[in-house]
């Protein structure tokens, strides 16, 4: 078990439900605190996380942990796949991820669908890559999570991953810290008006395995090989896995 896995939103019920019912009640608010919070920098570590797929031109992409479709609509855009399933455990999130597509007019390639991360309902080898943006380590169980993972891709395709993360080095280290631990929670409270999840999100970005031990990891999980690298001093880590 990994120190996230024990970390919860609220005090009482199974991690999974919890995560869905935050998510049910910060998606209204989301997007905005993402990107306010983030000084829209996460826009830039989609885009490199993507990237990192164009040279396998992936027609059939599962977006996990989709959350509204940020990263789902940017993988449509760049990637050109026939089609992308982007899935959830938040209807609350999903509904709004609905609306942007509509608008972006990508129905026909982007379709949402209810699932859970640790038994998802699609056939083995179903997927030319899965992409996962801010969203693992909200996994009640990564391992699980990411065998789930391992088993609908197809041989050699690709898991692209970008994730929050802790900076490792001085001075962004101490800042990175001071910065979660006041701005990101008053302010997600004042915006949110949900006490409690800015507080988990940070304890879950501390607590979540990040650089060699998510490639060690990744290969636990069948992966033939996984890669990293750091964003942004460390804020953020990308990731990119190979069946």
């Amino acid at each position: 078990m990994y120190e996230q896995e024990s970390i919860k939103p609220y005090n009482s019920g199974e991690k999974g439900k919890q995560v869905e019912e935050m998510f049910n009640n910060i998606a209204p608010t989301y997007d905005t605190l993402n990107h306010r919070l983030s000084w829209d920098i996460d826009k830039g570590w989609r885009k490199k996380a993507i990237a990192q797929l164009q040279p396998f031109s992936p027609r059939h992409i599962l977006d996990i942990a989709t959350g509204t479709g940020d990263f789902a609509i940017l993988a449509a855009r760049m990637l050109t796949p026939e089609k992308l399933i982007g899935a959830d455990i938040s209807e609350g999130m999903m509904d709004i991820g609905r609306q942007k597509v509509k608008r972006a007019r990508l129905e026909q390639i982007i379709s949402f669908e209810k699932e859970d991360c640790l038994q998802l309902s699609y056939p083995e080898n179903s997927f030319d890559a899965v992409t996962a943006a801010f969203g693992i380590r909200n996994f009640p169980d990564l391992d699980r999570g990411l065998k789930e993972i391992f088993r609908v891709l197809k041989p050699d395709g690709h898991l692209s991953i970008v994730e929050l993360t802790s900076p490792v080095t001085f001075p962004m280290k101490q800042l990175f810290k001071v910065y979660s631990h006041t701005v990101l929670p008053i302010y997600g409270r004042l915006v949110s008006r949900d006490d409690s999840a800015y507080h988990y999100l940070t304890a879950t970005i501390e607590a979540f395995p990040q650089g060699e031990q998510m490639v060690g990891i990744f290969k636990k999980a069948g992966f033939s090989e996984a890669r990293f690298e750091r964003l942004t001093f460390g804020i953020c880590t990308m990731y990119l896995a190979t069946k």
